[in-house]
C-alpha cells in the first residue's frame, strides 16, 4: 500500500490478489482512477494525474457529471446521488470536499467535510492483500446544531466496466435465479423492503463488458453486506458512464442524527475480474474462507445432516423419532437436526412460536431421552429455532402483547400466523436469549437451525420506524448467544434462503439455500448461490423421490449428486426406502465424505454445457477434481459434445473414471463408450481443456459426475 503526491491532487494505492486499485483525492469529491492488473512499483513515479481527466460535451454543466465515490447532487451531479439528506430548516444542499486521509489495514479512510450544511463523510476503501476482494463503507456524521435526517445514503457509488447486468430475483423455492439485462438508458433499481435479504431481490449483481461469460470478459461482482431492507442501483449516466450504488433502503424517517451522531453504511465487498464470472467468484469464494469466515471452517469438516422436516414434519412421535435416528447413524449421518414442532403447544404453524420450551406431550421427559439417543449413536444433536417471531397464538404474546413489531391501534398482516418480536428492545432480546441460553445449558445442542419465515410489515419501535434496528438487534441476539456458547454451531435459514448475505455469515456456519429439495431445481439454485458463497456453506439435502415443493419425482442418483456438492444432507424418511436405496444414499454419503476436503477446499467453476438444457461444474483441488454434468431437460440433439473443463494443470495427467455409470446404458446408447461403462481413461488437462470430456447419452433428470485424479510420475 502507497500514497504518491501530484499537483492535482494525491493519489492512493492498494494492491492485491493481483490487482492495483487507486484513488484520486482532489479539491473535490474522492474519485476510483484506475482498478486492475497490478502496477508495477517503479510506475509510481510515472504517473501523470491528467491522465484521469475527462472531457467535457456540450449540452451539460461546466464540470460534466461529478460521478464520484460519493456523488451529491451539490457538486453537479444528475445522476442517483449518494447521499441525500435534509435539516429541520430546509436545508438539503451540500458540497463536500476532503480534507484528511487516515490510513487502514488494507486501505484508506477519507474524511470529506462540509461546514456550511454540517456534515462530514468519511468513506472507507480496503482492498484484501491476497484475493484483491474491496470493500467500501461510508460513514455520515452530524457536525450540526440541528437534527439531520438521513433519506439515503449509499456505501460508494463506482463505474462499471460495461452495461451489461446480471441480476438475482426468484421466490420462494427457486431462489437465486440469475438474469441478463442490458442497460440502456436510465436507471435500473431493484429494491427490498421485507426485513430480510428477501427471496426475490437479493442485495448483489454483476455488472460486465457486453458478451461477458463465465470464462471471459470484464466484470464486477457488488455483494452488500446487509441482512435487511436495500437498494440496489446501476445507472446510465448522460456521459456513457454506468454507475453502480448499494445501500440499505430506509423507511421514511427512520434515520435522524442528532448533533454529533453518526450513521455508517453496511459494508460492500466488490471483486473485479478479467476473465469472466469464474474469476469473480473465485476472489469472492477464498475471501469468504479467510475473511468472512475468519477461517473458521477450514479444516472442520462439515457434518452430514439428517433433517427431520421432510420425513415427520409436525408429528413427533418417540418411536418413530428413535428409529430415524438410527436409520441415520447407519446410513452415515453425523448430525440429526430436530426441526420444527418440538416445543410446547406446536401442532401445526399457526401456534406457539416464542415459547421455547420442549412439548409435555410429545416429550413427557423433556429432549433429554432424544438427545442420549442421537449421541450414543455416534450423532451431534441439533436443533430448528425462530426466536425472532411470534405466533399470535402463543403464551409469550398472550403474557406481552405489546411485545409485536408494530404500529399500536394498527391490524397487521399475519405470515404462517406470527408476527415479528420487537427485538429491539432489551426486555425482549434478554427474554428470547433467556429461553435459548437455558436450552443449550440443559442439553448438549451443537446446531441451531434458526429461522426467519416471514416478511416485515409495519416496522415500528417506539414511535419510529425500526427496520434497521431490528436488523442490528438480530445481530446482537446472535452474537451474545454465540458469545455465551462457543462451541454452538448456527445456520442462517428464512424459510429457505432468504437470508443470505455475507453479514450474517460472518457469525453462522452455513445457509439453508433453499426448502425446495427436487433436485433439478436445485441444480440451478446452486449455481446461483455460487456466484457469491463457496459450498461448504450451501445447505444441499437429499430429500424424497416425490418433491414436496414441485411434486415431481426424480431419481434417487440425481438426487445424491446434487446434494453432494455442497454442505450434504438428509431430508426424508428414509425409514421407508427400499435395502437397495439406503445402501446407495449409504454410498452417496461415503463417496461426499471422501471428498468432503476437495469440494470444501477446492476451487469451484462453472462450466459451458453443450446442451443448453443442462448444468456443468466442477470443484478442482490439489488432489484432484469432481467434475457434474447434469441433464435437465430433453437434449436438443441425440448426442451431447465433449464437455470442456477448466482451471485443470494443463500439462498433467488424469485417470477420469465416472463414479455414476448408468444402470442400464443400453436405454440411451447403442453403442457404449468404455468412460460410460465405469472404465478409467486417462487424459491431460489441456487434452480436457482443449477437446472435452466425453459425455454419455443422458435422459432429462440424469447426471454424470466424474473424478479426476492426478497420475504421479
Amino acid at each position: 500500500m502507497a500514497e504518491i503526491a501530484g499537483g492535482a491532487g494525491r493519489l492512493l494505492r492498494l494492491d492485491g490478489g493481483g490487482q492495483t486499485l487507486l484513488v484520486v483525492v482532489g479539491a473535490d469529491a474522492p474519485k476510483l482512477a484506475y482498478w486492475g492488473s497490478a502496477l508495477a512499483p517503479e510506475a509510481e513515479g510515472a504517473l501523470d494525474l491528467r491522465m484521469f481527466e475527462r472531457a467535457v460535451p456540450h449540452g451539460m454543466l461546466d464540470a460534466g457529471e461529478a460521478l464520484s465515490l460519493s456523488p451529491e447532487a451539490g457538486q453537479g451531479f444528475t445522476g442517483r446521488a449518494a447521499l441525500e439528506w435534509r435539516r429541520p430548516d430546509g436545508a438539503f444542499v451540500s458540497q463536500s470536499a476532503p480534507t484528511n486521509v487516515h490510513s487502514l489495514p488494507q486501505g484508506w479512510e477519507i474524511v470529506s467535510q462540509d461546514l456550511h450544511a454540517g456534515l462530514e463523510t468519511r468513506v472507507s476503501v480496503t482492498l484484501d492483500s491476497e484475493t484483491g476482494v474491496a470493500a467500501f463503507r461510508t460513514e455520515v456524521t452530524n457536525r450540526g446544531h440541528t437534527p439531520l435526517g438521513l433519506d439515503h445514503v449509499s456505501a460508494c457509488a463506482l463505474p462499471a466496466p460495461g452495461d451489461e447486468l446480471l441480476v438475482f430475483d426468484g421466490r420462494w423455492g427457486r431462489e437465486f435465479r440469475v438474469t441478463r439485462t442490458k442497460l440502456g438508458g436510465g436507471c435500473y433499481v431493484q429494491e427490498n423492503r421485507t426485513g430480510r435479504t428477501s427471496h426475490h431481490a437479493p442485495p448483489f449483481l454483476v455488472a460486465g463488458e457486453s458478451g461477458f461469460s463465465e470464462h471471459h470478459g470484464t466484470v464486477i461482482g457488488f455483494h452488500l453486506g446487509w441482512s435487511g431492507d436495500h437498494r440496489l442501483s446501476a445507472e446510465r449516466l448522460r456521459d456513457g458512464r454506468v454507475q453502480v450504488q448499494a445501500g440499505e433502503l430506509f423507511w421514511p424517517g427512520e434515520v435522524v442524527l442528532a448533533p454529533g451522531e453518526t450513521y455508517e453504511t453496511p459494508w460492500l465487498y466488490v471483486a473485479k475480474s478479467t476473465e469472466g464470472l469464474n474469476g469473480m467468484s473465485d476472489r469472492f469464494h477464498r475471501f469468504v474462507r479467510d475473511t468472512i469466515l475468519g477461517g473458521r471452517l477450514r479444516d472442520k469438516p462439515r457434518p452430514v445432516h439428517f433433517n427431520t422436516w421432510e420425513a415427520v414434519y409436525f408429528r413427533h412421535e418417540r418411536e418413530e423419532l428413535f428409529a430415524l435416528a438410527q436409520t441415520a447413524a447407519d446410513v452415515g449421518a453425523e448430525r440429526f437436526v430436530l426441526d420444527d414442532g418440538w416445543f410446547r403447544g406446536r401442532v401445526d404453524d399457526r401456534r406457539a412460536l416464542g415459547d421455547w420450551t420442549p412439548d409435555p406431550v410429545k416429550y413427557p421427559q423433556g429432549l433429554g431421552p432424544l438427545i442420549d439417543h442421537v449421541r450414543g449413536l455416534g450423532m451431534e444433536f441439533g436443533l430448528w429455532v425462530e426466536p425472532e417471531m411470534v405466533n399470535a397464538d402463543s403464551d409469550l404474546i398472550r403474557t406481552y402483547p405489546d411485545w409485536v413489531l408494530g404500529v399500536p391501534g394498527r391490524d397487521q398482516p399475519l405470515g404462517r400466523g406470527q408476527y415479528l418480536l420487537d427485538i429491539t428492545r432489551a426486555e425482549v432480546a434478554d427474554n428470547i436469549f433467556r429461553q435459548l441460553d437455558t436450552l443449550l445449558r440443559e442439553h448438549p445442542i451443537g446446531y441451531l437451525k434458526w429461522d426467519f419465515n416471514r416478511d416485515l410489515t409495519h416496522p415500528q419501535s417506539g414511535g419510529r420506524p425500526a427496520s434497521r434496528a431490528r436488523t442490528l438487534a438480530a445481530y446482537a441476539l446472535i452474537d451474545r448467544l454465540r458469545a455465551a456458547h462457543p462451541g454452538v454451531e448456527i445456520e442462517s435459514c428464512a424459510a429457505g434462503g432468504g437470508r443470505a448475505d455475507y453479514e450474517i455469515l460472518k457469525r453462522t456456519d452455513r445457509i439453508w439455500t433453499s426448502d425446495c429439495n427436487d433436485p433439478l431445481e436445485r441444480q440451478s439454485i446452486q449455481r446461483g448461490f455460487s456466484f457469491f458463497f463457496p459450498p461448504e456453506v450451501m445447505g444441499a439435502h437429499v430429500g424424497p423421490r416425490e418433491s414436496h415443493t414441485t411434486a415431481r419425482t426424480t431419481s434417487l442418483d440425481l438426487r445424491v449428486m446434487t446434494a453432494l456438492f455442497g454442505h450434504m444432507g438428509i431430508e426424508a424418511d428414509i425409514r421407508r426406502f427400499r435395502p437397495e436405496d439406503q445402501a446407495e444414499l449409504a454410498a452417496g454419503l461415503a463417496l461426499h465424505k471422501r471428498f468432503r476436503g476437495l469440494l470444501h477446499g477446492g476451487r469451484t467453476w462453472r462450466l459451458t454445457p453443450p446442451d443448453p438444457g443442462a448444468a456443468a461444474f466442477m470443484v478442482v483441488g490439489a488432489d484432484g477434481a469432481l467434475a457434474s454434468y447434469a441433464q435437465m431437460e430433453t437434449p436438443l440433439y441425440a448426442a451431447l459434445e465433449p464437455l470442456k473443463l477448466i482451471g485443470l494443470d494443463l500439462d498433467q495427467t488424469f485417470a477420469i473414471r465416472l463414479l455414476n455409470p448408468p444402470a442400464r446404458p443400453g436405454a440411451t446408447m447403442k453403442v457404449i463408450p468404455d468412460l460410460a461403462r465405469g472404465e478409467t481413461l486417462r487424459a491431460t488437462g489441456r487434452l480436457l481443456s482443449e477437446v472435452g470430456l466425453p459425455l454419455p447419452v443422458l435422459r432429462a433428470g440424469q447426471v454424470a459426475v466424474f473424478h479426476l485424479e492426478p497420475v504421479r510420475a
